[in-house]
This record gives C-alpha cells, structure tokens and sequence, in this order.
C-alpha cells in the first residue's frame, strides 16, 4: 500500500513518502543547506517538504514569505504547477518579467512566489520587493550561483535579512573554487547529497544505457577541417611573433582569457588573436555540427566591423578555401554525417525522444531533416534575439510535447535544466558539452520512470572526442565535490566555532563568469561550461574501438594569458566581442 507524506500544509495523498527525501528535508529545515540528488529522484519534493515545514513553524500571523527561484520560465512554470497542487495554501504566485510592473507588485505580495532570478534580482534593486519580505528562499540549480550570475547578487541583497536558504541542484562543478563560491554566496552550513548508489535512493533509481555512435567527416569535412586548422595554426605563429605566448594547440577559452592582455598592453597581436577566436569558433562549430551551421556562423561573424574580419574572410587563402568548399557542399546537398546516423536512428525508435544540440542553427538544421522524414517535431530554443521563444512560447512547446502533438522535441540549453516529462525514454545528445553539470542535467531527461536510452553522436577526430574526455574526467571529480565541500564545511565550523556559514569568496565576477548567456535561456556556449572552460582542448584522441577517442586523452594546453574572459553565447557567436 503507497505511504504519502502527511504534513500540515501538505495536500493528502499527494507526495509518495520516500525516506531519503524526508531525511534530506529534515537536514534542510534545520539549517542552509544544499540539497544533491541525481535528476529525477525530487528534489522538488524535497522544497515541498522544507517549505511546509518552514510555513508551519511560523507563527500564524503574517510570516515571511517563500521565495521559490529558478533560472528558466519553463522550469518556473513547473514548479508554480507542482506546488498549486501539492499544497493546501492558495496564495502562490509566479512573476516572470513578462509581467508589468504593477502586476509583479501585487504578485509578489503571495505567501509563496515563485519567479525568474533576473526579475527578482530586478525588482529588489528597484525596491519593489523588500529584502525582509521572505523568511524561506529556495535556489533551484543552485550550481549557476558564480560570477555575476542573478543568484549572486540575489544572495548578496537578501543577507542582512538573513532568510534560511536551501540550494538544489544535480550536481556540484568539478571546479573546487566554484564549488567553494557557491557555498560562500549562499551562506551554506550543510550539503544533503545521495547519489544512485546511496541505499536508500537505489529502489527509485532507473537505469540508462548509454550508447555511442561514432562517425566518419566526409571527405569535404576533412578536407574543410585541415584548411581551418592551418589557418589557426598561422594565426598562432603570428601571436607568438608579437611575443604573446600561445601553445601548439590552444583551446577557445585559453584565447578568450589573453583579450584583456592583448586590447591593455599589446594592441598590434588584437587582428590575429580575433581572428584566431573566429578560426577556432568555426572549426568546433564545423566538426560538431555541420556545413549549414559553419555557414551560418561565418555569415554572421562576416557582418560584424572587428578586428582582421576583412582579411579572414578575403585574404586568408586557406579560409577563402574552406567557405568555397563548403558552398559547394550545401549546394550539393552534403551536411555533416550525424545528421544521417541522427535519422536512421529515430526511425528505429518509438515513443518520445529529446534532441539536445547546442546551437540554434542545428535545432533548425536537425529539424527540417526530421520533417523530410515526416516526422513530427518541436524545437524549444532560448528567447533571445529575433528568432527566440518567448517565455510563454516556450512552455507551450514543452506543454504540446507532453500532450504528444509531437513527439521529438530538439532543444536547446534551456531545456536541460529541470524538465520532467516522465514519458521521454530516449535522450539523443547530437553535440558533445564539456562540462559534468551539462552532460548530468541532458542525460537526466530520461530514465525517470523507466529504463532510459542515451544516445551520444560523435564525429571521429574532432573536438566531439575531446569533450567525451573532458566531460569524463570532470564527472569523475564532480562525483566528490559533496563530501569535498562537507568536510570544508565541518572544518570552518571547528576552526571557527561557529555556523559554517563564513567561508570567503572573491567577488571578482570575471574570473568566475560561466560561459552562459545570463538571460539563462539564450541558448548555449561553444567552449564554456559551468564548472570551467578551461579544458575545453582542441586535440584529437585515436580510437581503441570500444570508447569515444580511445586511449588518446586530450591534454589541456595551458596558453599564459590574463584570465577571467568571459565566454560567448552561441548563437552569434562573437558578436558581444569582436
């Protein structure tokens, strides 16, 4: 017979009981905490069971509110729905900034809100809100509270007023100094984690299996491919004949950090460093995604007035070479081999399937291919710029995918954080991502009622191989971030004797930024990640046949350079910098 949770403020009969979630709450009701759990095993259940707890122990009159943030309108959404349901209080609102001003006025006034971290951050600059108004504040993906992210500043207004935070999150970063920020920021005293081996979460966990399909660049590709490597290898050797210091083989990020260094102190390296961030940019985007992408991408950099554009894009032989090659390509109907395998795939699939890919050209690209198929699909992309979803667009997508008007959703950033579509049995990564966060919270999208399939597409010899090791390593180090930062924590409190709540933090914004757009929603990095850039290296790995890249691990070239460059949004590309 099903247990449910009984708790005053708590619908009956409408929260399964399950003891790692009570146990978890119970450790966050007492203290600031942060709360890990794999995707899927409720952490939202958790914030239920911290909030009625939190509302119960108030006296009756007029107690402070909840505050309820999460990073996307989607993921708001969700929430707002969830707690409606589940709790007997009417008083719950949702502000986005969609809402005029006068509207958000009165919705913030709820027992319980839950809103967007820009429009919160917005409205308490503004002193719209009151810093006291909330007693309880909840930061889902509490992992984005680094740099000059809206967690940050929300944390930074809130802290006279002292309110008990709980963060959640799937996934701590790899980086200890990230992790470390995120504690500091959010005045945390405890981390509450259990990971799919934990005894007590094990009888819940569904398991995925993971698949890699691996493929060949076509002859055009590779012929592109080495066209723009030599280009960027020129570019490096004009660098170094400017005396900054570039290593063989640099990664994006490595270059983005030397910006600062090149516009202060060395103005005459700025043509070739730009150009060699646009080299670099459209290679990844080549290898990973395709001829259309690359196409795009170079359309757009083309447009834009920055250093050395003109001579890229006119007298730089072996990149006039590549764009020729590949307009041949998109007129003879070429595109990049993923896009075959892709759909070979889905033909063989029933039942929903989510698409992930990390730019906005490919989200169209995969989609016209699905459509030749006759295969119906949605895309859920960020709402930035002219071709973005709104906010409310992007929940009826989400909402249209759910009720089966389509059933392949291709996304996307914005939908890998937090969407629960318990029906998606099938996860279809088109891109590699560099970062353990990302690679959690997309393969999180499945398995959660049932056996899940994650399916992973990687071209051979490209920067797909590199991001498998890189993603790899940082998922193995990410996996003891928790007990990492408990034992930080114990040790503040003995060093201290006091809450655990004091660890410093630099607030340096740049060094910490982490490569995302900070409207949250806008799309994706080429090369950041949440916990770091940093490795994203452009080296091959050979294959041993049985994992992507084989035994060939890529290293992480350590250009010397002023750090703290932030990473562009993809889409665009580098059109905030260059």
């Amino acid at each position: 017979m099903a247990r449910y949770v009984e708790m005053r403020y708590v619908r009956k009969d409408t929260i399964e009981h399950r003891e790692y979630q009570v146990n978890v709450a119970e450790q966050a009701s007492r203290e600031n905490c942060v709360v890990v759990l794999p995707t899927g095993l409720g952490k939202t259940a958790v914030a239920l069971q911290v909030i009625a707890s939190y509302m119960a122990s108030c006296p009756d009159a007029a107690p402070a509110a909840v505050l309820f943030l999460a990073p996307t309108r989607v993921l708001v959404n969700q929430h707002h729905e969830f707690l409606q349901n589940a709790l007997t209080i009417d008083d719950i609102s949702l502000v986005t900034g969609e809402d005029a001003a006068a509207r958000r006025k009165k919705l913030w006034g709820a027992s319980v809100v839950c809103a967007t971290p820009e429009i919160a951050r917005n409205d308490l600059e503004r002193g719209m809100i009151s810093p006291d108004a909330f007693g309880l504040v909840i930061f889902d993906e509490a992992h984005r509270t680094v740099g000059d992210y809206a967690y940050s500043a929300i944390a930074r207004m809130l802290e006279p007023a002292g309110p008990r935070i709980l963060g959640m999150t799937a996934t701590l970063p790899s980086d200890r100094d990230r992790a470390t920020e995120i504690m500091a920021r959010l005045h945390i005293a405890s981390v509450a984690e259990r990971n799919e081996s934990s005894p007590d979460v094990r009888p819940y966990v569904q398991k995925t299996e993971t698949e890699w399909f691996r493929v060949d660049l076509t002859p055009e590709l590779r012929e592109m491919q080495s066209l723009l490597k030599r280009a960027l290898k020129s570019r490096c050797e004009a660098l170094r004949a400017c005396r900054v210091s570039v290593d063989e083989n640099p990664s994006l990020s490595s270059l983005l950090r030397l910006r600062d260094y090149v516009l202060r102190r060395n103005r005459g390296a700025a043509t070739p460093l730009f150009a060699a961030i646009r080299i670099h940019y459209a290679l990844s985007i080549l290898e990973a995604h395709g001829v259309t992408p690359f196409l795009k991408f170079c359309e757009r950099a083309r447009k834009k007035k920055g250093a050395g554009v003109r001579a890229l894009f006119e007298a730089d032989a072996d990149f006039v070479q590549a764009l020729r090659i590949a307009d041949r390509a998109k007129r003879d109907g070429i595109e990049h081999p993923k896009i075959a395998k892709l759909t070979e795939l889905v033909g063989g699939i029933d039942g929903k399937i989510l698409i992930f890919t990390s730019y906005r050209d490919s989200v169209e690209m995969i989609c016209e291919a699905l459509d030749k198929m006759g295969v119906s699909s949605g895309k859920l992309i960020g709402k930035a710029g002219l071709t973005g979803l709104k906010q409310k667009q992007q929940v009826e997508t989400v909402r249209r995918f759910q009720d089966g008007e389509f059933r392949i959703m291709v996304a996307t950033r914005v939908g890998e954080e937090g969407l629960d579509i318990s029906e998606v049995n099938h996860v279809i990564f088109y891109d590699n991502v560099p970062s353990s966060i990302r690679y959690v919270q997309r393969r999180g999208r499945t398995g959660r009622q049932t056996v899940g399939r994650l399916i992973v597409l990687i071209a051979k010899g490209t920067i797909d191989e590199t991001y498998y090791w890189i993603g790899k390593r940082k998922i193995k180090i990410a996996e003891s971030m928790g007990g990492t930062m408990s034992g930080m924590l114990d040790l503040n409190r003995q060093d201290e004797g006091g809450d655990g709540d004091d660890v410093v933090v630099d607030d340096d914004d740049d060094d910490d930024d982490d490569g995302s757009d900070n409207n949250t929603d806008n799309g994706d990095t080429a090369a950041g990640s949440a916990d770091g850039g940093k490795d994203s290296a452009r080296a091959g790995a050979s294959a041993d046949g049985r994992e992507p890249g084989g035994r060939g691990r890529a290293s992480s070239p350590s250009t010397r350079g002023t750090s703290g460059a932030k990473q562009p949004a993809a889409e665009g590309g580098l059109d905030e910098y260059l």
